[in-house]
């Protein structure tokens, strides 16, 4: 099943075709700025095949070096069978659309960045026919972005950089960023980011941190989405709420029995000593005796009961 995360780490080169290009800056790669960008059918099965989609699949124009593919994967962990449907997808694009294929891996941790990294050659003993060799963006070569000044200039690549930054120690500080950055963008500006890093981080634990900044420095947001997770954050304090409730009704219980067993043995002393002592005790002292709920008459009571001649001097402590 694929999750919102791998989503999110390839659906928003969709919603910004030119992203490719800042990456690409950022990696310190010469590829030519593009003129322009068209989203293409993203299906490379072929008839009585094995069903195989690349995740996004882009033609980008360049001005200088003509047309070229652009396939974005998001990789979440590591696969042996990967590097087997990349070379397919490169060799059918460019059989289908005689264009020079790019193969472009986000990841979000080192390890899985590295092993994409890897170059793969496919052939026999040691001539290659065909070498599958992406391009990479993981941890280890996307800046953090720490400014909010420099996020709001290129929203796209600090969100893209966010999402790759997901499970970083730094995590907490750059999403404070983001969430600095977006107060001063419009709305159909910011509501896009939000969900798009909503969806990046998925179930790892920053996702409950951006949860907590979206609440507190963007609490106007008002997504369909971020009101589901709302509605959920309210339901489980709300449960919350009402098992600490269930628990201090409990505690108060046991306190009101313990009270009243300790009141009830009080009032078994006060007639034991009577009775040792050999003192009548009439039907309606007795009740007043086991009847009386307070400690400290009870204790006063006790006292009196040891040197009293009769009933009624234990009464006379009131």
């Amino acid at each position: 099943m694929v999750s919102s995360s791998h989503e999110a780490m390839h659906r928003i080169f969709q919603d910004h075709p030119t992203l490719f290009s800042r990456v690409s800056e950022t990696l310190g790669l010469p590829f030519p700025s593009p003129t322009a960008v068209t989203a293409l059918p993203n299906d490379v099965t072929e008839t009585k095949a094995v069903d195989r989609r690349i995740d996004t699949l882009l033609r980008i124009d360049t001005e200088s070096h003509g047309p070229f593919l652009l396939a974005v994967e998001a990789q979440k962990k590591k696969d042996p069978e990967k590097s087997a449907s990349w070379g397919y997808y490169l060799a059918y694009l460019r059989s289908k659309y005689r264009l020079p294929p790019l193969l472009l891996v986000i990841c979000q941790d080192r390890a899985t960045a590295e092993w994409a990294a890897r170059p793969d050659p496919i052939g026999f003993c040691s001539w290659p026919s065909l070498t599958v060799r992406p391009l990479v963006v993981g941890p280890g070569n996307m800046p953090v972005i720490s400014d909010p000044a420099e996020a709001v200039d290129d929203l796209a690549l600090a969100t893209l950089s966010t999402i790759v930054h997901g499970a970083s120690p730094d995590i907490e500080g750059i999403l404070k960023t983001m969430s600095t950055a977006l107060r001063a963008v419009p709305d159909d500006v910011r509501d896009p980011v939000v969900e798009f890093i909503f969806q990046g981080l998925d179930k790892l634990p920053a996702a409950d941190i951006w949860r907590k900044l979206v609440v507190v420095d963007l609490s106007f947001y008002k997504s369909s989405f971020f009101q589901e997770v709302r509605a959920e954050a309210k339901a489980e304090a709300k449960a919350e709420a009402k098992a600490e409730a269930k628990a201090e009704a409990k505690a108060e219980a046991r306190a009101e029995v313990r009270a009243e067993a300790t009141t009830a043995r009080a009032a078994e002393d006060v007639l034991a000593v009577l009775d040792m002592r050999g003192l009548d005790v009439p039907e309606e002292a007795r009740a007043r005796i086991t009847g009386c709920d307070d400690p400290d008459v009870l204790r006063g009571w006790l006292r009196q009961a040891v040197v009293a001649t009769s009933v009624d001097d234990v009464f006379r402590t009131e």
